[in-house]
């Protein structure tokens, strides 16, 4: 099970990512989600099923879901979910083979958590950052913590292309300086990539 946070191009990349490659994918619980720009990013809206009103259990339209999808994305709108239930729906998750991401709320026991955060725009014809112009970029940094792993956190660009939209993930450039030990640390190598 995984829980992801901030901005939404890394949910639209990962419902985007499973269905060109033949995926089925369910999301619950998003009525704003941007099925536009999931499909400027590769998603196949024949192999996506929308759920925007899941009703007042949630939770059990997931559970329902994970028996014929290979991606369930379950929006919480706020709520917690108890250990027993969070438990017996990623046990069904596993033994369907299909992947849980949950959005919006608080299950305990992630084995990861995604955590995405804009850090700035790239545009053309005029001030993309103040709001006029033409976006065509937006950077991220995404981070990723979970019970198996250190927390790492990684920049990327999200850039328009002609039809499309394709990842980028930053190149850093390591200078004498960022060889020392000290530097080489996952936080140290991202405050610098972030600085530039």
């Amino acid at each position: 099970m995984v829980s992801v946070s901030g901005a939404t191009s890394l949910l639209l990349g990962l419902l985007a990512t499973v269905t060109a490659a033949g995926g089925h994918a369910a999301v619950i619980g998003h009525p704003r989600l941007g099925v536009l720009a999931a499909t400027e990013m590769g998603a196949h809206l024949r192999r996506l099923a929308f759920v925007p009103d899941p009703g007042p259990d949630p939770v059990e339209v997931a559970a329902v879901l994970l028996d014929g999808m290979d991606l369930v994305v379950l929006g919480l709108d706020g709520i917690s979910v108890p250990p027993s239930r969070a438990r017996a729906v990623v046990a069904r998750a596993r033994s369907k083979q299909s992947t849980l991401v949950v959005t919006g709320g608080h299950w305990g026991g992630a084995e990861v958590r995604l955590d995405a955060q804009v850090r700035g725009y790239d545009g053309v014809g005029g001030d993309a950052a103040g709001g006029r112009g033409r976006l065509c970029s937006v950077r991220l940094a995404v981070r990723a913590q979970g019970r198996s792993f250190q927390p790492r956190t990684a920049c990327l660009d999200v850039r328009s292309t002609h039809g499309g939209v394709e990842w980028v993930p930053e190149v850093v450039t390591l200078t004498p300086d960022a060889l020392a030990p000290d530097a080489l640390t996952p936080d140290a190598l991202t405050q610098d990539a972030v600085a530039r």
